[in-house]
């Protein structure tokens, strides 16, 4: 079964049908490889119980061929744990959460077990998705299953690091300012964040609303486009969906599309092994007769400083809820107001209290116009920059990462440095842009993945998955 991990997501589905192997050896394979280094990376919060995952697996074989409804049907998949899974725990890799289970299934998860989707478990963040390296979670930190020693990024590094240990194969995660692309770019997988509001954000936990989004962790950017178009859609659940039907790919020339290159930012990358391979990477689009034109985004580089702002304001007001009296953590004080400080101080982890505290002073008298105001007119310069260089170009293309990803423990001692991690990952999130990370199969010298990210305009995501495409296919021809 070893060869299966090697296979689409369509065509494991067409040897399902062919019964040349059964949803039951899909989940032994990968419940093996979780035996095998589960203990040392640390990609899941909660897995299911074994003895239930298979006998779910029998149960599906068993209704042969009725349950193959979709080519995700009877697949193992991931679920980050702040998206909610009917009857599972959420805890959000949070103290605070701890003996929660939630009581309905996100929109999402409702369309994956509506196609038999085999869900095997929840996995680590950084708490409440606050972070870039996956070190900042109650469960303890995430290794990378492809670089050891080293993180596989934040806050989706257990769903990341779940599709590339083969654990699974796809998961969802959710990416606020590249919380799903930055751990794709660090384990050599896919990820793909949609346009704000072509995913339903129900039953995705808050941390910044107007940012967070639903992504998808994948081996190929076929694989992701497949899992996309199976789980949007319009979402009267969702205040923030968008009304526009399930994404269905569109028959493209891809050779007329154009990409733009913003090559002022370049020289924000720390390591000149990614720098090269983003440029190696633009070589290639021309050479496959794609037209490539420098475009300008004069203000994406206080992207970081605004998503900061934007994002602590949104999660200090998000994480008010999280009070010891409705559910949750509770940890009894000697009246009310203590019972808060004492949950509160205790249940929430150093880096969320150090966001909400720099979210309350964002928005406090006197500073709310120094800080948040400014920060949302120079998210607006941003989007307008990016409008206008949609008008000549289909797509962007940029490094996903400054640097390779830092040891265990190293950025952890200056949290600080590591909101730079997202200086070209904010961007899409804050003008609401789809964006995917996609890995050039080459490693550094280190072993490091290499690896870069398009973003395109809003809805246009059948350009992106067309020109990403296009990359991994002449790759693998």
């Amino acid at each position: 079964m070893h060869e299966v991990f090697s296979l689409s997501l369509l065509e494991i589905h067409e040897r399902l049908k062919n019964r040349e192997f059964d949803v039951k050896d899909l989940v032994l394979y990968v419940l093996e490889n979780v035996k095998r280094t589960e203990d040392r990376i640390n990609a899941f919060i909660t897995l299911r119980d074994e003895e239930e995952i298979i006998s779910e697996a029998e149960k599906l074989d068993a209704s042969y061929p009725d349950y193959l409804l979709s080519p995700l049907s009877g697949i193992p998949v991931a679920i980050k744990d702040n998206i909610s899974v009917k009857d599972m725990p959420l805890t959000c890799a949070s103290r605070i959460l701890l003996g929660y289970r939630a009581p309905y299934d996100a929109t999402v998860v409702k369309k994956l077990r509506e196609q038999n989707a085999l869900i095997i478990g929840k996995t680590n963040l950084d708490e409440f998705a606050m972070g870039s390296t996956g070190e900042y979670s109650y469960f303890g930190a995430t290794q990378n299953p492809v670089v050891p020693g080293h993180v596989p990024g934040g806050s989706s590094s257990g769903s990341a690091a779940a599709v590339a240990a083969g654990y699974a194969f796809y998961a969802l995660g959710s990416d606020t300012g590249g919380s799903v692309r930055l751990p794709a770019f660090y384990t050599g997988t896919v990820g793909f964040k949609p346009t704000y509001g072509r995913l339903s954000r129900f039953g995705l936990v808050a941390f910044a609303s107007s940012l967070d989004q639903i992504g998808i962790i994948t081996r190929s950017v076929k694989d992701a486009e497949l899992v996309f178009s199976h789980i949007s859609g319009y979402d009267p659940k969702d205040s923030t969906s968008y009304p526009v039907e399930s994404y269905s790919p569109e028959k493209l020339d891809v050779r007329i599309l154009k990409i733009g290159v913003p090559y002022a930012l370049l020289e924000k990358v720390k390591e000149e092994e990614i720098k090269s391979s983003v440029l190696e990477a633009i070589e290639k689009f021309k050479s496959y007769g794609i037209e490539v034109k420098e475009v300008s985004l004069p203000h994406a580089e206080h992207s970081v400083v605004v998503y900061q702002v934007v994002s602590t304001s949104e999660a200090s007001s998000n994480l008010s809820r999280y009070d010891g009296v409705r559910y949750g953590l509770r940890i009894e004080g000697d009246d009310l107001i203590d019972t808060y400080f004492k949950t509160r101080g205790e249940g929430f982890g150093k880096e969320v209290k150090r966001r909400i505290l720099l979210g309350t002073f964002a928005l406090s008298s006197g500073y709310y116009d120094e800080y948040y105001a400014r920060a949302q007119k120079l998210r607006r310069l941003i989007k307008e920059n990016l409008d206008r260089a949609f008008q000549d170009v289909d797509a962007i293309l940029l490094p996903t990462a400054p640097e390779f990803p830092p040891k265990l423990g190293e950025g952890i001692k200056d949290p600080v440095s590591l909101y730079l991690l997202d200086i070209f990952t904010t961007i899409a999130n804050l003008a609401g842009i789809p964006a995917i990370s996609l890995p050039t199969r080459r490693k550094s010298k280190a072993g490091f993945p290499l690896g870069f990210q398009l973003m395109s305009n809003a809805f246009s995501e059948s350009r992106l998955f067309a020109l990403a495409r296009l990359f991994e296919e002449e790759l693998d021809a």
